[in-house]
Protein backbone atom coordinates (compact mmCIF):
# COMPACT_ATOMS: atom_id res chain seq x y z
CA UNK A 1 0.00 0.00 0.00
CA UNK A 2 3.06 2.41 0.85
CA UNK A 3 4.40 1.55 -2.73
CA UNK A 4 1.33 2.55 -4.15
CA UNK A 5 0.74 6.14 -2.19
CA UNK A 6 4.73 6.72 -2.96
CA UNK A 7 3.40 6.47 -7.17
CA UNK A 8 0.08 8.27 -6.66
CA UNK A 9 1.35 11.26 -5.16
CA UNK A 10 4.98 10.89 -7.77
CA UNK A 11 1.70 10.76 -10.66
CA UNK A 12 -0.04 14.54 -8.52
CA UNK A 13 3.46 15.96 -8.85
CA UNK A 14 3.86 14.90 -12.47
CA UNK A 15 1.79 17.64 -14.09
CA UNK A 16 -0.55 17.40 -17.08
CA UNK A 17 1.50 15.26 -18.92
CA UNK A 18 0.99 12.35 -16.93
CA UNK A 19 -2.21 11.78 -18.39
CA UNK A 20 -1.09 11.20 -21.32
CA UNK A 21 1.70 9.20 -20.70
CA UNK A 22 -0.83 6.59 -18.60
CA UNK A 23 -3.05 6.73 -21.99
CA UNK A 24 0.20 5.22 -23.26
CA UNK A 25 0.66 2.69 -20.70
CA UNK A 26 -2.98 1.51 -21.26
CA UNK A 27 -2.78 1.26 -24.59
CA UNK A 28 0.62 -0.49 -24.59
CA UNK A 29 -0.43 -2.70 -22.27
CA UNK A 30 -3.18 -3.99 -23.88
CA UNK A 31 -1.36 -4.38 -26.97
CA UNK A 32 1.37 -7.00 -25.33
CA UNK A 33 -1.57 -8.99 -23.75
CA UNK A 34 -3.40 -9.12 -27.05
CA UNK A 35 -0.48 -9.62 -28.87
CA UNK A 36 0.81 -12.15 -26.36
CA UNK A 37 -2.48 -14.27 -26.54
CA UNK A 38 -2.00 -14.10 -30.64
CA UNK A 39 1.51 -15.04 -31.30
CA UNK A 40 1.86 -17.30 -28.30
CA UNK A 41 -1.05 -18.82 -27.06
CA UNK A 42 -2.55 -19.29 -30.35
CA UNK A 43 -0.08 -19.89 -32.85
CA UNK A 44 2.55 -22.79 -32.65
CA UNK A 45 5.99 -23.07 -34.89
CA UNK A 46 4.05 -27.06 -36.00
CA UNK A 47 3.06 -25.58 -39.54
CA UNK A 48 5.96 -28.58 -41.05
CA UNK A 49 4.41 -31.42 -39.37
CA UNK A 50 0.40 -30.67 -40.72
CA UNK A 51 2.11 -30.08 -44.10
CA UNK A 52 3.75 -33.45 -44.19
CA UNK A 53 0.47 -35.28 -43.56
CA UNK A 54 -0.72 -33.68 -46.82
CA UNK A 55 2.37 -35.37 -48.95
CA UNK A 56 0.74 -38.89 -49.80
CA UNK A 57 -2.29 -37.43 -50.71
CA UNK A 58 -0.83 -34.37 -53.06
CA UNK A 59 1.75 -36.87 -54.96
CA UNK A 60 -1.28 -39.38 -55.91
CA UNK A 61 -3.13 -36.59 -57.29
CA UNK A 62 -5.94 -37.03 -54.99
CA UNK A 63 -6.86 -32.91 -54.84
CA UNK A 64 -10.51 -34.09 -53.16
CA UNK A 65 -9.05 -35.54 -50.26
CA UNK A 66 -6.48 -33.06 -50.07
CA UNK A 67 -9.36 -30.23 -50.15
CA UNK A 68 -10.95 -32.17 -47.41
CA UNK A 69 -8.41 -32.23 -45.04
CA UNK A 70 -7.51 -28.63 -45.70
CA UNK A 71 -10.78 -27.25 -44.95
CA UNK A 72 -10.88 -29.47 -41.68
CA UNK A 73 -7.42 -27.58 -40.48
CA UNK A 74 -8.06 -24.13 -42.39
CA UNK A 75 -9.58 -23.12 -38.94
CA UNK A 76 -6.72 -23.04 -36.79
CA UNK A 77 -4.05 -23.47 -39.27
CA UNK A 78 -2.84 -20.61 -41.41
CA UNK A 79 -0.37 -22.85 -43.80
CA UNK A 80 -3.97 -25.57 -44.50
CA UNK A 81 -5.54 -22.65 -45.45
CA UNK A 82 -2.66 -21.62 -48.82
CA UNK A 83 -2.51 -25.76 -49.26
CA UNK A 84 -6.56 -25.11 -49.31
CA UNK A 85 -6.02 -22.38 -51.99
CA UNK A 86 -2.90 -23.86 -54.37
CA UNK A 87 -5.37 -27.34 -54.14
CA UNK A 88 -8.02 -26.01 -56.01
CA UNK A 89 -5.92 -24.42 -58.14
CA UNK A 90 -4.30 -27.60 -58.69
CA UNK A 91 -7.35 -29.06 -59.28
CA UNK A 92 -8.78 -26.53 -62.05
CA UNK A 93 -5.66 -27.26 -63.95
CA UNK A 94 -4.72 -23.64 -63.39
CA UNK A 95 -0.89 -24.55 -63.81
CA UNK A 96 2.40 -23.75 -61.45
CA UNK A 97 1.76 -19.78 -61.81
CA UNK A 98 -1.89 -19.72 -60.32
CA UNK A 99 -1.44 -22.32 -57.77
CA UNK A 100 1.56 -20.04 -56.65
CA UNK A 101 -0.24 -16.64 -57.17
CA UNK A 102 -3.47 -18.42 -55.26
CA UNK A 103 -0.68 -19.54 -52.03
CA UNK A 104 0.93 -16.18 -52.04
CA UNK A 105 -2.28 -14.77 -51.83
CA UNK A 106 -3.36 -16.50 -48.56
CA UNK A 107 0.55 -16.26 -47.22
CA UNK A 108 0.34 -12.40 -47.43
CA UNK A 109 -2.89 -12.16 -45.59
CA UNK A 110 -1.22 -14.28 -42.99
CA UNK A 111 1.96 -12.61 -42.84
CA UNK A 112 0.44 -9.42 -42.26
CA UNK A 113 -1.93 -10.56 -39.44
CA UNK A 114 1.16 -12.00 -37.44
CA UNK A 115 2.83 -8.27 -37.61
CA UNK A 116 -0.77 -6.49 -36.76
CA UNK A 117 -0.58 -4.14 -34.26
CA UNK A 118 3.79 -5.05 -33.00
CA UNK A 119 4.61 -1.83 -34.86
CA UNK A 120 2.70 0.48 -32.28
CA UNK A 121 4.79 -1.16 -29.21
CA UNK A 122 7.51 1.00 -30.87
CA UNK A 123 5.68 3.86 -31.45
CA UNK A 124 4.62 4.12 -27.96
CA UNK A 125 7.76 3.63 -26.58
CA UNK A 126 9.13 6.13 -28.29
CA UNK A 127 6.71 8.63 -27.81
CA UNK A 128 5.90 8.02 -24.22
CA UNK A 129 9.91 8.82 -23.81
CA UNK A 130 9.44 11.91 -25.65
CA UNK A 131 6.05 13.03 -23.40
CA UNK A 132 8.33 12.28 -20.45
CA UNK A 133 11.11 15.12 -22.01
CA UNK A 134 8.11 17.49 -22.72
CA UNK A 135 7.27 17.28 -19.28
CA UNK A 136 10.76 17.33 -17.91
CA UNK A 137 10.75 20.57 -19.95
CA UNK A 138 8.03 22.31 -18.87
CA UNK A 139 8.90 21.74 -15.22
CA UNK A 140 11.77 23.05 -15.43
CA UNK A 141 10.03 26.34 -16.92
CA UNK A 142 7.98 26.24 -13.81
CA UNK A 143 11.29 26.41 -12.20
CA UNK A 144 12.95 29.07 -13.76
CA UNK A 145 9.84 31.15 -13.82
CA UNK A 146 9.90 30.49 -9.95
CA UNK A 147 12.99 31.40 -9.16
CA UNK A 148 12.71 34.79 -11.86
CA UNK A 149 9.22 35.92 -10.48
CA UNK A 150 8.44 34.37 -7.50
CA UNK A 151 8.22 35.92 -3.82
CA UNK A 152 11.63 35.07 -2.10
CA UNK A 153 9.08 33.37 0.37
CA UNK A 154 7.62 31.08 -2.48
CA UNK A 155 10.15 30.13 -4.49
CA UNK A 156 11.82 27.05 -2.55
CA UNK A 157 8.66 25.64 -2.88
CA UNK A 158 8.25 26.20 -6.13
CA UNK A 159 11.28 25.49 -7.78
CA UNK A 160 10.80 22.07 -5.64
CA UNK A 161 7.68 21.62 -7.36
CA UNK A 162 9.10 22.48 -10.94
CA UNK A 163 11.74 20.26 -10.64
CA UNK A 164 9.57 17.25 -9.09
CA UNK A 165 7.40 17.80 -12.12
CA UNK A 166 10.49 17.68 -14.02
CA UNK A 167 12.10 14.16 -13.26
CA UNK A 168 8.43 12.26 -12.41
CA UNK A 169 7.62 13.34 -15.98
CA UNK A 170 11.03 11.23 -17.21
CA UNK A 171 10.75 8.53 -14.72
CA UNK A 172 7.03 7.47 -15.84
CA UNK A 173 7.89 8.41 -19.30
CA UNK A 174 11.00 5.48 -18.79
CA UNK A 175 8.56 3.34 -17.23
CA UNK A 176 6.20 2.96 -19.82
CA UNK A 177 8.78 3.15 -22.51
CA UNK A 178 10.98 0.29 -21.47
CA UNK A 179 8.93 -2.65 -21.38
CA UNK A 180 7.18 -1.59 -24.78
CA UNK A 181 10.10 -1.22 -26.33
CA UNK A 182 11.06 -4.54 -25.16
CA UNK A 183 8.26 -6.24 -25.65
CA UNK A 184 8.14 -5.00 -29.12
CA UNK A 185 11.56 -7.02 -29.66
CA UNK A 186 10.32 -9.89 -28.70
CA UNK A 187 6.88 -10.16 -30.56
CA UNK A 188 8.94 -9.04 -33.69
CA UNK A 189 10.97 -11.94 -33.22
CA UNK A 190 8.23 -14.33 -32.52
CA UNK A 191 6.16 -12.96 -35.97
CA UNK A 192 9.67 -13.22 -37.46
CA UNK A 193 9.56 -17.28 -36.54
CA UNK A 194 6.02 -18.13 -37.18
CA UNK A 195 6.06 -16.02 -40.38
CA UNK A 196 9.28 -18.54 -41.34
CA UNK A 197 7.78 -21.86 -40.48
CA UNK A 198 4.60 -21.18 -42.55
CA UNK A 199 6.10 -19.72 -45.53
CA UNK A 200 8.65 -22.82 -45.36
CA UNK A 201 6.08 -24.94 -45.00
CA UNK A 202 3.78 -23.53 -47.46
CA UNK A 203 6.89 -23.67 -50.08
CA UNK A 204 6.96 -27.86 -49.49
CA UNK A 205 3.38 -27.76 -50.53
CA UNK A 206 3.78 -25.76 -53.28
CA UNK A 207 6.65 -27.86 -54.24
CA UNK A 208 4.17 -31.11 -54.05
CA UNK A 209 1.46 -29.56 -55.36
CA UNK A 210 3.40 -28.21 -59.01
CA UNK A 211 5.01 -31.25 -59.24
CA UNK A 212 1.71 -33.17 -59.11
CA UNK A 213 0.15 -30.54 -61.55
CA UNK A 214 1.84 -31.98 -65.04
CA UNK A 215 0.96 -35.49 -64.43
CA UNK A 216 -2.39 -34.41 -63.92
CA UNK A 217 -3.27 -32.16 -66.43
CA UNK A 218 -1.53 -34.63 -68.91
CA UNK A 219 -3.72 -37.21 -68.12
CA UNK A 220 -6.70 -34.89 -68.18
CA UNK A 221 -5.56 -33.76 -71.69
CA UNK A 222 -5.06 -36.89 -73.00
CA UNK A 223 -8.58 -37.96 -71.43
CA UNK A 224 -9.85 -34.89 -73.67
CA UNK A 225 -8.32 -36.35 -76.70
CA UNK A 226 -9.41 -39.98 -76.43
CA UNK A 227 -12.71 -38.69 -76.22
CA UNK A 228 -12.72 -36.34 -79.20
CA UNK A 229 -13.33 -38.18 -82.91
CA UNK A 230 -11.51 -34.97 -83.95
CA UNK A 231 -8.48 -35.71 -82.82
CA UNK A 232 -8.50 -38.93 -82.83
CA UNK A 233 -8.70 -38.62 -86.52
Amino acid sequence: MEFLTKMALAFEHGGFWMWAILAFQVASIAIIIERAIALFAKRKIDQMELVKSFEENVRRGEFEIVMQKAEAAKATSPVARAIAAGATAARNFGGKEEIQGKMDEVLLHENGLLDKRVGFLAMLGNVATLTGLLGTITGMIKSFAAVSNANPAEKASLLAAGIAEAMNATAFGLIVAIPALIAFAVMQNRANELAEDINQSALKAFNWLSYSYDPISAKAQGGKSSRSPEANA
